[in-house]
């Protein structure tokens, strides 16, 4: 890659040495490009610019001169230029500076330093759209100059960004020892990146109505602040908060803004990326799973879920999650293309994905990813046994594959779950003991969240997301010894296998517990010798200093042996059995 050199503090100089309006002057300075846009609505294209010396960056123009200079993409976003020659105008007692000559260096590919807005107020500059550099009295109140999102810092206090709302979740309330309050957050994009914005109590009241998804609005005063990446999945340093007097405007020129930037990952590439990393699939929505509720015991909450299987080219299939109102007004029908951004990775029964607050969702939208996937599965796809990356606990025997099941010595003997992936494998056996101690923990009851809550008194708190409840919703953890005509192996269930297991959810047990120990005691006993069919994960896991595998069951359902004398049976007339 060439190196190149930018010339510091070039920004500030450049506005220092132009004193006058359409004032001339030669340069050598050394810059790079760090938005480069079409301006709309003038009678000639013109272009503004975010330049940058490699410590500040300021808004510019490109004199009309130097368009086929963009046109032939010599000139483009992280371009490294000469400014040969310069002038400024003065609108509105602002300087905005216009390069009437540039000579191209390279281009490198990526922002060089880490430059910061110089102190100054150009972002309200109305667009010149005159050849000369001169402005001119534009008839359009909203041809201004609009800084673009990547830009945006708390540096700045003068500033407008056009954007579109790709996302807006819905209105949120909380309550804990603090007060009570609500709030939404939106998701804005223009074509050089994204930025979340929040709006709290009032000013929520007033902005949500006003936000609709897929329009474009110019939107200033705003707070910028450094983004809390606990509850921020965007790239972007850095996020918005709404205030009383933020500006809000709807915008009707929308063209030149992309309406979602996805970047997809294949289903048989999920597994790389790893749990709670997020990421955009797109695939055919092969089965609709009915609406179900789940009532958050500790507040008595109900949350609505619905679960998709999606396929894609690589023949295998994965299981999404819908939350709230996206499960209950969900109603596409299988065969339908669902393309999903920000969703996040799971590795509960292998791999799954579920929608989260700013997860945004397309049902056959207007893409050539769309088109090719719809003409695959047309032609071929909806012939293909798919292999899943989903395992699920409960319903028909879909992870279960009783022609690939191990003997648990054999699972031993081979050592799975020792490579660098985890290995999943099906098997069958009986439960012989569990251990009685510690089998459920107190979880947070935020959706989408499970990790442990701490009690402080007269609340319980998450050690995650912060959430406070006045109490928490305990969910199983049990290890368990499970043992066939080969050995035995001690297995790890998790909370929908625990319900299983023991016919009652773990808030259920853990009461029964407080209540009378010999009823838990009984419980524990009932579940015992009973056998089932389990799916499950080996992942190796290192513990003072030793290596061991966890063998964590992804999906368990008592054998019926109805199912299992007609498998016996097919077995005997395959050719296995001749």
């Amino acid at each position: 890659m060439d190196t190149f050199e930018l010339s510091s503090n070039c920004c500030a100089g450049l506005q220092a040495r132009i004193t006058s309006e359409n004032e001339s002057v030669g340069t050598d300075q050394v810059i790079q490009f760090l938005s480069v846009k079409k301006v709309t609505g003038g009678p000639v294209d013109r272009y503004r610019l975010i330049i940058s010396d490699g410590v500040n960056f300021i808004q510019a123009m490109l004199a009309t001169q130097c368009n086929s200079m963009v046109e032939d993409t010599s000139v483009a976003k992280f371009t490294v230029a000469v400014i040969e020659r310069a002038s400024c105008s003065l609108v509105q007692n602002k300087r905005l500076v216009i390069l009437l000559g540039v000579r191209v260096l390279g281009n490198p590919g990526q922002k060089l330093g880490n430059p910061i807005a110089l102190d100054q107020t150009e972002s309200d500059v109305p667009v010149a759209g005159t050849s000369n550099g001169a402005p001119a009295n534009g008839t359009n109140g909203h041809a201004q100059l609009t800084f673009p999102i990547e830009g945006l810092s708390p540096y700045q206090n003068n500033w407008t960004i056009k954007a579109r709302v790709t996302q807006k979740s819905d209105m949120k309330t909380w309550s804990n020892n603090k007060g009570e309050g609500k709030l939404f957050n939106v998701t804005l994009m223009d074509n050089t990146g994204e930025i979340k914005g929040t709006a709290f109590n009032t000013v929520a009241d007033e902005l949500f109505s006003r936000l609709e998804q897929g329009k474009v609005y110019y939107i200033s005063k705003a707070r910028v602040n450094f983004a809390k990446k606990k509850f921020n999945n965007l790239s972007n340093d850095y996020e918005l908060t709404f205030e009383k007097n933020t500006q809000i405007e709807e915008c009707h020129e929308t063209s030149e803004l992309p309406q979602v930037r996805y970047e997809f990952s294949a289903l048989d590439q999920l597994e790389k990326l790893g749990k709670d990393s997020i990421t955009d699939v797109i695939g055919i929505i092969k089965e609709v799973g009915t609406l179900a509720e789940i009532t958050t015991r500790a507040t008595n909450r109900l949350l609505q879920k619905r679960e998709l299987t999606l396929v894609d080219k690589t023949e295998f299939s994965v299981q999404l999650t819908l939350w709230g109102k996206q499960a209950e007004s969900f109603n596409a029908e299988p065969g339908a293309v669902g393309a999903f951004k920000g969703v996040r990775v799971g590795d509960f029964g292998g791999v799954s994905l579920s929608m989260i607050s700013s997860s945004q969702m397309q049902i056959d939208p207007s893409m050539e990813e769309c088109y090719k996937l719809r003409g695959w599965y047309d032609s071929q796809g909806s012939e293909i046994k798919f292999q899943s990356k989903t395992v699920r606990s409960g319903g028909p025997s879909i992870g279960f594959n009783r022609t690939e099941a191990r003997s648990l010595n054999e699972i031993k003997e081979s050592e799975l779950g020792m490579g660098d992936k985890p290995d999943f494998f099906s098997c069958r056996g009986t439960i012989v003991h569990i251990r009685g101690e510690n089998m459920s923990y107190p979880a947070c009851t935020s959706e989408n969240c499970s990790k442990k809550m701490t009690n402080e008194g007269d609340s319980w708190i998450c050690d995650k997301c912060g959430n406070r409840a006045d109490a928490p919703e305990y969910r199983y953890i049990v290890s368990m010894a499970v043992a066939d005509w080969s050995g035995q192996a001690w297995l790890q269930a998790f909370n929908d296998a625990g319900v299983v297991i023991f016919g009652m959810s773990a808030n259920d047990l853990q009461e029964l517990k407080m209540q009378d120990e010999s009823k838990y005691l009984a419980a524990i006993h009932k579940a015992n010798c009973k056998t089932y069919n389990f799916s499950c994960r080996a992942k190796k896991d290192s513990f003072d200093d030793r290596v061991r595998v966890r063998y964590g069951i992804s999906r368990i359902e008592p054998s019926n042996y109805a199912e299992e004398g007609y498998h016996l049976i097919e077995m005997l007339d395959s050719p296995w059995a001749q």
